[in-house]
């Protein structure tokens, strides 16, 4: 099809099957689009055969194999960089895009020269709709959430009409690739979780659009690979909070921002201790992690501690 116009971009930490799964739902997209595409995986020091099976698949044009994990925002940014398409679809090993989804991602983002990043709507697996477009974090939304009414203020995935939104999950988001370019990529800095957020919000702060797409779907899985207990996790997406609202508010908003959402969860806890298959433990962990983001042990020294291992069972180790 001559030159490259698209290129699906996915990153994959431990998912082999996942990854399997959807690349061959982009294989079937590659069908019906017309126009040029590529695919490239980035392989994030996975020990469970991914590198070789994603080699191995029809779809896939290049691997990117890392000898050491390294975080979302990084990975994401090297992937885009080694792209030749005009437009690029960022994608998580654990998506799955359905029939179309390219088509109208690509479609809406041509429609729209104001536009730099277009997201799909979310399925879960059993085909329920999840909420994958929100407003910017900040003091105002946090209030939101203390008083339990985000889902009609803070979520923006509804309708369905394309329109813009204030940022969108990348698990499934198409970009253009000299806006992302422009803005320096992603930051580093956001190790896994809201890294997304800061790159649509710097898109924003350079004049650029982010549109929901809800013609456009795929299934998020939600298999995140950390190796590690869902405290990790916890710590990780709170510390990367903060670190949003320092770098895009003042320390005074971000204090607010913690003892807002820190209230929210100790709500949800109290519910928690009444409330069948609620863990009242993981609501506290969130209160403690929001207080105290700088404490604690996130993804990032999970992957630290990976790396270590790695290298220290290696033969050169």
């Amino acid at each position: 099809m001559g030159a490259v116009e698209l290129s699906y971009c996915i990153v994959n930490t431990g998912q082999r099957e996942l990854l399997l799964a959807g690349l061959d739902a982009v294989a079937r997209e590659q069908e019906r689009v017309p126009f040029g595409t590529e695919v490239l995986v980035l392989d994030n020091a996975s020990q469970d055969g991914s590198a070789e099976a994603a080699l191995a698949h029809p779809a896939v044009d290049r691997v990117i194999a890392l000898d050491r994990r390294r975080g979302k925002a990084e990975n994401d940014s090297e992937i885009l960089q080694q792209a030749s398409g005009r437009f690029a679809l960022m994608l998580n090993e654990d998506s799955e895009l359905l029939p179309g989804a390219t088509e109208a991602l690509h479609g809406a983002l041509e429609a729209d020269a104001g536009a730099a990043a277009a997201g799909a709507r979310l399925l879960r697996p059993d085909g329920t709709p999840q909420p994958s477009a929100w407003a910017f974090p900040g003091p105002r939304s946090a209030l939101a959430s203390a008083l339990f009414v985000h889902r009609w203020t803070t979520v923006q995935s509804r309708g369905e009409q394309t329109r813009p939104v204030d940022w969108s999950q990348s698990a499934a988001l198409l970009v253009r690739r000299e806006a992302v370019e422009e803005i320096g990529w992603l930051d580093p800095d956001f190790f896994v979780y809201s890294d997304e957020v800061d790159l649509c919000r710097r898109l924003a702060d350079h004049g650029w659009q982010t549109i929901y797409v809800p013609s456009a779907e795929a299934i998020h899985h939600e298999q995140l690979s950390t190796g590690s207990v869902p405290g990790r996790r916890i710590v990780e997406m709170s510390r990367n909070r903060d670190l949003y609202m320092r770098k895009h508010h003042s320390a005074a908003a971000a204090a607010i921002v913690r003892w807002l959402t820190a209230w929210a969860y100790a709500v949800r806890a109290l519910a928690a201790t009444v409330l069948p298959g609620h863990d009242p433990d993981r609501y506290m962990a969130h209160v403690r992690a929001t207080l105290h983001p700088g404490r604690g042990e996130g993804l990032r020294e999970a992957a630290e501690e990976f790396n270590r291992a790695a290298a220290g069972s290696s033969p050169t180790g």
